[in-house]
């Protein structure tokens, strides 16, 4: 199986979100480090990964209709700038709101011809 220009613009960004997905999921497992009940872990889980769930929803949408869902990339990536004030510290923002708006451009912009 040949890798073409084509199949590599399509799955870059795809690629890319999962494994920013992963990543910031990963910051979600804190919570099992604290003495909470099975009830208040799972609260807090779900609190967590609420920035996930709506990475993973605006992935689905990206896969079928990339436009939109770069769109949407980029409206969350705007979101966390100012929601978690990442633009107070640019390590933060380039951890957390550069990866998603880079996304977000990637499915606006590389389309497979």
């Amino acid at each position: 199986m040949e890798l073409t220009r084509d199949k590599a613009v399509y799955w870059a960004p795809r690629i890319l979100s999962i494994s920013f997905i992963l990543f910031f999921s990963m910051f979600s497992l804190d919570v099992f480090s604290e003495n909470y009940t099975i009830l208040e872990t799972f609260a807090a889980l779900f609190m967590h990964n609420v920035p996930t769930f709506l990475l993973v929803f605006a992935l689905i949408i990206a896969w079928k209709k990339q436009a939109a869902g770069g769109i949407l990339f980029l409206i969350l990536g705007l979101i966390s700038v100012l929601l978690f004030r990442t633009y107070q510290d640019p390590i933060i923002f380039l951890i957390i709101s550069v990866p998603v708006i880079a996304i977000g451009l990637m499915f606006i912009f590389l389309k497979k011809k």
